[in-house]
């Protein structure tokens, strides 16, 4: 399939590098990027990857880890076309107009907790794509985006996946973050569901996907595309 000819999925990922007042840093969880990014290529899609500041996101350091990558960080790591965008990502501002893409994914990694539910654009962009009967997929602390703006009202009734309270306590930042994801999920209106800690967990209602944590990130993305596919 010829690259590109199903149209470009818009690739959100943070643009927050410290977390909360520990004095250490986090960011985007790199193989949430990677995953999604290369199943969509691969499936003939072009991609955008954006962020709330543009520029360079922070990655969280330990998303790096060898233990933690998936083949997909070690293929975008020898990808230059991927290294151009990813240095580059367009500010949110910049990519105002839904009609541009053929669906939206929302990247995770603790820094989206920060900077994603208070991001007006990302829920105007989130909330445009749902009214438009695009697709919209998030994992793990990504789907916090889905929180942002008008999204929740958009979103609300719709069965989710996210990091689990659980999950968030294994890795102690439970007091760290400023909420619990799936807490708030819930609060908002989301039907959630989790799978047991660190499991993969996919979650698809309509055109909306949704997965539980990084082990979820290859398979979210697979499943947008499905859920493309089917309209």
């Amino acid at each position: 399939m010829t690259q590109n000819s199903l149209g470009t999925i818009l690739l959100v990922c943070t643009s927050h590098a410290d977390l909360g007042e520990t004095g250490n840093k986090t960011g985007l969880w790199m193989e949430e990027l990677t995953a999604p990014y290369y199943a969509f290529l691969d499936a003939g899609y072009g991609i955008q990857i954006a962020s709330p500041a543009g520029g360079t996101p922070p990655i969280d350091p330990g998303s790096m880890n060898k233990e933690m990558q998936g083949p997909s960080v070690a293929r975008f790591d020898a990808d230059a076309d991927a290294n151009a965008k990813f240095g580059a990502t367009v500010p949110l501002e910049d990519s105002a107009d839904m009609r541009r893409f053929a669906g939206i994914f929302l990247a995770g990694g603790h820094g989206t907790m920060w900077d994603f539910p208070d991001n007006k654009q990302l829920g105007s962009l989130v909330t445009e794509a749902t009214k438009a009967g695009k697709a919209v997929g998030a994992v793990c602390h990504g789907v916090a985006g889905l929180l942002a703006g008008d999204a929740p009202v958009a979103l609300k009734g719709k069965s989710v996946a996210g990091f689990s309270d659980e999950e968030e306590a294994a890795v102690g930042l439970t007091d760290v973050v400023p909420f619990l994801l799936a807490t708030r999920l819930e609060k908002e209106g989301f039907k959630y569901s989790k799978a047991d800690v660190f499991t993969p967990h996919i979650v698809t209602d309509g055109l909306l996907v949704t997965g539980q944590n990084p082990m979820s990130s290859q398979a979210t993305a697979e499943a947008m595309i499905t859920a493309m596919a089917r309209k």
